[in-house]
């Protein structure tokens, strides 16, 4: 846990913090309304006997404490998906609508993705993006398993991607949920920051930034973007904000999240951010006994 020693000046009850780090993450699954209700995903896990318990902040997530999500029937019938909680936050919050299109700047291997096709009742257009010829396997898997049919995948680095080859037309929305160093996910990886090191945080915050600039490039004014990560470093969170804020025309704006989580920060180390970073989430483990996330929504200004 050593590596997370820096993020003591900005988290509340720090000690609370490590215990829930600590801590097995219990896996949850996320009902794929394309092939399934809640209900009937319901009554399958019952039959089943699988325990679950319902997340009360969303009716299509539960928790499995004791069950693997993908040891069941349900699950290779394609009517559930194994996502963690704080997994599901993104496309809620970018809540994409029947018949737009969206594109998902790094989509592999998928949950997200179908995610986003399930609320658009699989219609309109998912442009799945990713630069990862083997995750990209995965991404084809999981969408074939729960019937996403919209979902058209691009094998390209999202800082460089075209729209050459949808005609030129830019995007309804679009979800960027980058790479990252991944410290918000110990409980679920606890070898997660063996490797850690502050040069790859800061190496891979380049990549972050450009992949969220060209996403707000490529999103049609008035358009909606939403940033995310699972990981605590500010250089990959609100530095990539700021970066972006600078670079091109958008706006970080205020959203509601059911969920208990503190501001984005506006100070860190000898960096100082805009001020209008503070609209981000920041979710801790010791908040919702869920993993670490952070989460933005960035809207493109109308012409």
């Amino acid at each position: 846990m050593e590596p997370l020693d820096r993020y003591r000046p900005i988290i509340d009850d720090f000690e609370a913090f490590i215990d829930a780090c600590e801590r097995p993450l219990p896996s949850a699954i996320r009902v794929n309304t394309i092939k399934a209700t809640v209900e009937r995903v319901r009554t399958a896990l019952a039959d089943a006997d699988i325990a679950y318990d319902p997340v009360d902040w969303h009716d299509g997530l539960f928790v499995l404490p004791e069950d693997s999500p993908g040891a069941n029937w349900p699950y290779f019938h394609g009517w559930i998906h194994g996502q963690e909680e704080v997994s599901v936050i993104p496309a809620t919050v970018l809540d994409p609508q029947p018949g737009e299109r969206v594109w998902d700047a790094c989509a592999a291997p998928g949950s997200k993705t179908t995610q986003l096709a399930a609320l658009m009742e699989d219609t309109g257009e998912v442009v799945a993006t990713d630069n990862n010829l083997g995750r990209i396997s995965a991404l084809r898997t999981n969408t074939e398993r729960l019937g996403a049919t919209t979902v058209a995948v691009t094998h390209e680095d999202g800082r460089n991607h075209s729209l050459k080859p949808f005609g030129g037309e830019g995007y309804d929305r679009a979800l960027v949920d980058v790479p990252c160093s991944c410290e918000g996910t110990i409980r679920k990886n606890p070898d997660t920051l063996e490797d850690w090191s502050l040069s790859h945080v800061e190496g891979i915050s380049g990549v972050q930034k450009g992949i969220l600039k060209r996403a707000v490039e490529v999103t049609e004014p008035g358009g909606t973007v939403v940033y995310s990560t699972c990981t605590f470093a500010p250089e990959e969170n609100e530095a990539v904000l700021d970066y972006v804020l600078d670079e091109v025309a958008c706006e970080i704006v205020d959203y509601d999240l059911p969920l208990d989580h503190a501001p984005g920060i506006t100070e860190w180390q000898d960096e100082r951010f805009d001020p209008r970073v503070t609209n981000a989430k920041r979710i801790y483990p010791h908040h919702n006994d869920t993993g670490g996330f952070f989460c933005a929504k960035l809207e493109v200004p109308a012409e």
